[in-house]
């Protein structure tokens, strides 16, 4: 319950319609101190450059080293690009929660097997069952 609140209060700070806390110094706690209009930037700028990334994989699919190296980088892309609203510390204790960690588990060591199939070991099969992984991470 108390993460409906925090979500729906970092809502209301985005929509500029919340008050955010101040330490002592009178500094906001914010994430990053940026303004909701620079963290819907931010937050449009690297989901649309994840999505980008991952429809140019699509192109070089054939080759399945640079299929999963772009693939990969745009999952990060992505999956990052909601930091920009909740912050990343944020992010980590959500993706961390007990129903997600096998998820996130699996997820992150999926893309950390894709990039090593790809770029040390170069072996195809290999490299296309750990992106396999990691879209059944992510669903």
């Amino acid at each position: 319950m108390e993460r409906i609140k925090r979500f729906q209060q970092s809502l209301l700070i985005l929509a500029g319609e919340g008050e955010q806390e101040e330490d002592l110094l009178g500094e906001s706690s914010g994430s990053f101190s940026l303004s909701p209009l620079q963290r819907l930037y931010g937050f449009a700028l690297c989901l649309v450059a994840g999505f980008a990334f991952m429809l140019l994989s699509l192109i070089v699919f054939y080759r399945p080293i640079k299929f999963a190296v772009m693939f990969s980088f745009g999952n990060i892309l992505a999956v990052g690009s909601t930091a920009f609203f909740i912050g990343p510390v944020e992010q980590a204790r959500m993706m961390l929660d007990p129903v997600r960690v096998y998820a996130t588990i699996i997820y992150i060591g999926s893309v950390i097997l894709a990039l090593i199939c790809a770029l040390v070991v170069h072996n195809k099969v290999l490299t296309l069952i750990a992106i396999i992984v990691e879209i059944c991470a992510l669903i």
